[in-house]
């Protein structure tokens, strides 16, 4: 059997963009946040430039561009980003089946840091599932690309990389799955992937198998 296709021992779901339908929210918070301080990135170049990477990614571009990130930034985007959620967030259609009917372990493993990870779960109900099995780009050195938080989370949870299976919206994302030695199944039913190619792009960046609706989680496997 494909090993892109065989049950795997443990299931690591990344947050934003797969379990919660959150990435155009988050990014309109950041152009929001980011023009207060006199820095304009509109929600499209938020997208293109940080889906799927943490807080210190947004920092370390501007550092790299000569702009310094004012210290009140980072307090003022969480503080917005949970804010926004607490009002509007939703969870991705057809998530809680998918993880009410799972027989493996699973966990979630976010760029985000573990405020807004919780508060995400709780706001759609989904905290029930995951219980404390939340693991965050604060708990590594190297957030996604790197493999760290991937091979963190399988570590805790007392499995092994080549049985684990991650599910995964961003570039990122699969690029840091692919790099732990990790079966990565790209999700593209996100609403910020309406009128963009995401099938290519997570394709193109390694993914092993590349879905759009949660109801189709196990199709074809």
């Amino acid at each position: 059997m494909d090993q892109s296709r065989a049950r795997p021992d443990l299931i690591i779901f990344d947050c934003d963009g797969v379990l919660v339908d959150s990435e155009l929210l988050s990014c309109r918070c950041l152009s929001e946040v980011l023009a207060e301080f006199g820095i304009m990135l509109s929600e499209e170049q938020a997208l293109e430039l940080f889906l799927g990477r943490s807080t210190k990614a947004i920092e370390q571009h501007y550092r790299e561009l000569g702009q310094v990130v004012p210290d009140g930034f980072l307090p003022g985007l969480k503080s917005h980003v949970l804010k926004t959620f607490a009002r509007a967030l939703q969870p991705i259609p057809g998530i809680a089946d998918v993880v009410s009917e799972l027989r493996a372990p699973f966990c979630v493993a976010s760029s985000s840091d573990i405020d807004r990870v919780s508060l995400s779960l709780d706001v759609t109900g989904l905290r029930a599932h995951f219980g404390d099995r939340l693991y965050t780009a604060q708990m590594v050195e190297h957030g996604k690309p790197a493999p760290d938080l991937f091979l963190y989370a399988a570590d805790k949870m007392g499995m092994q990389p080549p049985r684990t299976l991650v599910i995964e919206d961003s570039v990122s994302g699969v690029l840091a799955a692919k790099a732990a030695g990790m079966i990565v199944w790209g999700f593209v039913g996100g609403s910020h992937y309406r009128g963009r190619d995401g099938r290519a792009t997570l394709s193109a960046a390694g993914a092993d198998r590349v879905f759009s609706r949660m109801t189709d989680f196990w199709k074809d496997t």
